[in-house]
């Protein structure tokens, strides 16, 4: 009996190792994401109809971030913090130094598989 309860909390230990090095991949993709809209040179990230720079809107991301509690991974960032306002349910949007308006979505799946792409 005591072998088992040794091996269960080898298992348990092993597991919480992986799960937390999962978490801080994960936590790197996220601040990535952030970074690249904090650091777009000549573009506005529109919010609810209002635009902001780049840093307003990596703080605004950052604050949103803290405040749900359910995002753990990338992808659960984009979908729940990234993409829309949680107030009015109106699409971000992000305004290119070109003039080219995309959604954030779009501009954050791209940027996901761009660091995917480098990471491997």
């Amino acid at each position: 009996m005591k072998k088992i309860f040794v091996t269960a909390l080898v298992i348990m230990a092993l597991f919480s190792v992986v799960v937390s090095a999962q978490d801080n991949i994960e936590k790197k993709k996220i601040e990535f994401l952030i970074s690249s809209v904090e650091n777009l040179k000549g573009a506005k990230f529109i919010r609810n109809g209002s635009e902001h720079y780049g840093k307003e809107a990596a703080a605004h991301l950052r604050m949103k971030l803290q405040s749900i509690v359910v995002v753990q991974t990338a992808d659960d960032f984009i979908r729940l913090c990234a993409s829309k306002s949680s107030i009015t349910g109106k699409p971000y949007m992000i305004r290119l130094s070109d003039g080219k308006t995309i959604k954030s979505e779009e501009y954050f799946r791209e940027k996901l598989k761009e660091y995917n792409s480098t990471t491997k």
